[in-house]
């Protein structure tokens, strides 16, 4: 009978799992912030959805007016596509004659949790955000 003794380092799990939790207080740090400079300039605090809804409107270009409720969720759509090509997921394929950007989807997404699939979306909406020089 063969034994083999393996070693550990017990500072490794804690330091990782440590690593982890600042990654994401820094996420939030950075979600909060962009969330506030929001509020700065367009007088409300939005939420995910309500992120997700600015970029849809800044991505169609057609400046503030009434949207109906499809449209406000193909805003979001447009708004998801948008961010998540960033990682080469989506790919812009053009506008539609009403001037509605189109996407097609490369590869598939990762399944997440739910609070997983919500940092996510946040990472990449902080990208966008920072690629317009917002934040």
């Amino acid at each position: 009978m063969l034994f083999v003794k393996t070693f550990v380092l017990p500072c490794e799990i804690p330091y990782y799992l440590c690593s982890m939790q600042h990654a994401i207080e820094d996420l939030q740090v950075r979600w909060l912030k962009l969330r506030i400079k929001l509020k700065d300039k367009y007088g409300i605090k939005p939420d995910m959805n309500g992120v997700l809804f600015l970029i849809g409107i800044q991505e169609l270009g057609s400046g503030k007016q009434e949207f109906s409720k499809e449209e406000k969720q193909d805003l979001m759509h447009i708004a998801i596509c948008t961010i998540l090509a960033q990682s080469g997921y989506y790919i812009n394929e053009g506008n539609d004659e009403e001037g509605w950007p189109h996407f097609k989807q490369l590869k598939p997404l990762p399944v997440f949790e739910t609070y997983e699939q919500e940092n996510f979306l946040k990472d990449h909406a902080l990208l966008y955000f920072q690629q317009l020089g917002f934040i």
